[in-house]
């Protein structure tokens, strides 16, 4: 199993100190990000509507408002350590709401017409979830290194693997901390691992381009003011290297023979493409034809936010490697690709059998 390292950048700007290697160098023919492979597990015609078909998704109420969340928590960290207090992330949720619903109109719409009090009671709900960040953090005593950083690598000679960390701190002896944070509640333990899959995904591309294991990956749950915290080591991550690339070979295998098949659970409840579904009745579009293939290892924007997409991606050229490069695309459905707003879907889908998330997870 073998990795090469390519660009890892901050949403500041410029690249890290990570050392570099043209992607054309790592032959890289596919990519994948921790949202799109928790699709698949979850049910694999969802990846194939989200990644392949492109279909639009509404943003909801949940979604918007961990998106909104995780703005302001980015911001916070540009005050001065004295000022981030809980009145000061307070003052910032009106003005992040408005420059969100700017650049995404669409946002707009998630409350019902005519309903005056729902923008103020959805705003207080925001601030809530602050006040729920402040019960377990002290910003003020915090640097981050990072803030929504992009990090990526590829493993096995062709599969890039990337996405964004919510937040990554060092200490003075170089250790790591990657911190996501997750608006909605904590879940039970039995599904706490499949909650940890995001951050092992991070730190498994940290390892491989820093050569450092991260110390810990953190997970703050704003709702309940819970912290869970999780130390991998090194024979962990390879393991977990070994899983992504067998998903990826049934992503391949699925692209190929333009089988995604539904996998019923509970989640579906919550599915935005019932109407699509031949669990409920309906039909999915027509597999999307080839196409000139697309560079997967090519810069990806910074998290979409909810109700943001790009136009349907192609369908793999012939001879081309399933599901890539045409194929997957990491950041053009709704939420962030930190999945500040996915509540209500999976957060995780791998190494856990075949048990599902409680709603509200993310």
């Amino acid at each position: 199993m073998t990795a090469e390292t390519v660009t890892s950048q901050t949403a500041t700007g410029g690249p890290t100190d990570s050392p570099t290697v043209p992607p054309a160098a790592a032959q890289v023919t596919a990519s994948l990000s921790p949202s799109r492979a928790a699709d698949f597990k979850t049910c694999p015609l969802l990846y194939r509507f989200r990644s392949i078909d492109r279909l639009p998704e509404r943003p909801s109420l949940e979604q918007a408002r961990g998106t909104l969340v995780h703005a302001v928590l980015e911001r916070l960290f540009d005050l001065p350590a004295e000022q981030r207090t809980p009145a000061a992330a307070g003052d910032l949720v009106a003005p992040q709401w408005d420059r969100l619903v700017t650049e995404q109109a669409e946002l707009a719409e998630i409350f019902t017409t005519g309903d005056l009090a729902g923008p103020a009671e959805f705003l207080a709900s925001a601030r809530e979830l602050l006040d729920g960040y402040f019960t377990v953090e002290d910003p003020r005593r915090l640097e981050p290194a990072e803030r929504e950083s992009l990090v990526s690598t590829v493993v096995d000679e062709q599969l890039l693997i990337r996405g964004y960390i919510d937040r990554l701190d060092v200490s003075p002896d170089g250790a790591l901390r990657v911190v996501d944070y997750k608006t909605g509640g904590a879940p039970r333990e039995a599904f706490e691992a499949r909650a940890l899959f995001q951050l092992k995904f991070y730190a498994l591309v940290l390892w491989r381009t820093r050569g450092v294991v991260p110390r810990v990956l953190r997970l703050l749950y704003l709702k309940d003011a819970e912290v869970c915290d999780y130390t991998p080591d090194a024979e962990e991550l390879v393991r977990f290297e070994r899983t992504l690339l067998a998903l990826w070979r049934a992503i391949e295998q699925a692209t190929l023979a333009r089988d995604f098949r539904p996998k019923p659970s509970r989640l579906c409840d919550w599915c935005n493409h019932q109407a699509h579904c031949p669990t409920f009745g309906g039909t999915p579009p027509p597999f999307p034809e080839p196409t000139a293939p697309v560079d997967p290892a090519a810069p990806i924007p910074p998290p979409s936010r909810p109700g943001a997409r790009s136009a349907p991606a192609p369908a793999p050229a012939p001879g081309s490697v399933a599901g890539a490069p045409a194929v997957p695309s990491q950041s053009t459905v709704t939420g962030r690709e930190g999945e500040a707003g996915r509540e209500g879907e999976a957060a995780s889908g791998l190494g856990v059998g075949s048990a599902q998330e409680e709603p509200g997870s993310s």
